[in-house]
């Protein structure tokens, strides 16, 4: 499938999903606490973006049975939120969100702390976000895609942490997952040169150990292989010919 440029009319429906998304996520930052289940949190976001009008757009994708992934400490992403998994003191949560509003789509995720974390966890958070910006600062027409690429692997790595390699991201637009994929490190080439209209999910996911992951047995769940701490954080954009423009960032 080939990369597509959005239309104004397409913008607009992005942008509208992309502030539902946004709203919910801050909604739902601020139940982060200790003693919280992740099913608690996965239930009051189906909640949040059913009563906006929007479809959550991860329940039942490929089967995945839930609308919000809650992914703790050595998860990576993809968790599956369980009224067992309760979340304790010094954790930290990613959750990774995306909604549907009149086909549309827009996708984010982000990394809290659970009550007191660790100076170490802190900075995972702060430079996996961090890693985000850096990024985007070459998502603008003209440049290449790899470019965004370069500058997260380059800002992760600098601060002593790795970027998961298996999982990438992506483009965004009637489907959750288009052209082109988006790796957070430097791969062979420069990749596509970026056009004003294009919609993209950039998504930088790093490791305070390894880059190495693996999947568990719900076959879902992503972890990282040595047991270390992962943060995740992501937005849905737009290419334009000047500066990006954050969808889900309000």
């Amino acid at each position: 499938m080939a990369v597509t440029i959005k239309s104004e009319r397409e913008i607009e429906l992005m942008r509208e999903a992309g502030k539902i998304l946004a709203d919910v996520h801050n909604q739902l930052g601020e139940l982060i606490a200790p003693g919280i289940t992740t099913l608690e949190i996965d239930r009051k976001g189906e909640e949040l973006i059913r009563k906006a009008g929007c479809i959550p757009s991860f329940k039942g994708y490929e089967g995945y049975p839930a609308s919000i992934c809650v992914s703790v400490n050595d998860e990576v992403v993809h968790g599956i939120p369980s009224k067992k998994h309760r979340l304790f003191e010094g954790d930290i949560v990613s959750l990774d969100a995306g909604v549907i509003y009149k086909d549309y789509q827009s996708d984010a995720a982000r990394t809290y702390g659970v009550g007191k974390i660790s100076p170490e966890s802190q900075k995972l958070i702060d430079v996996t976000k961090e890693s985000f910006f850096r990024g985007i600062e070459f998502a603008r027409a003209g440049n290449h895609l790899h470019d965004i690429s370069v500058a997260i692997q380059k800002h992760v790595e600098s601060n002593g942490f790795s970027v998961v390699r298996d999982l990438v991201g992506h483009g965004i637009g009637k489907d959750m997952h288009e052209e082109p994929q988006i790796p957070n490190y430097k791969p062979i080439g420069r990749g596509i040169r970026l056009c004003a209209g294009m919609t993209l999910a950039i998504e930088p996911m790093v490791n305070a150990g390894g880059y190495e992951i693996w999947i568990l047995e719900d076959d879902w769940t992503v972890v990282t292989r040595d047991g270390s701490n992962s943060a995740h954080y992501e937005n849905t954009i737009l290419v334009t010919d000047g500066d990006p423009e954050i969808l889900s960032l309000i």
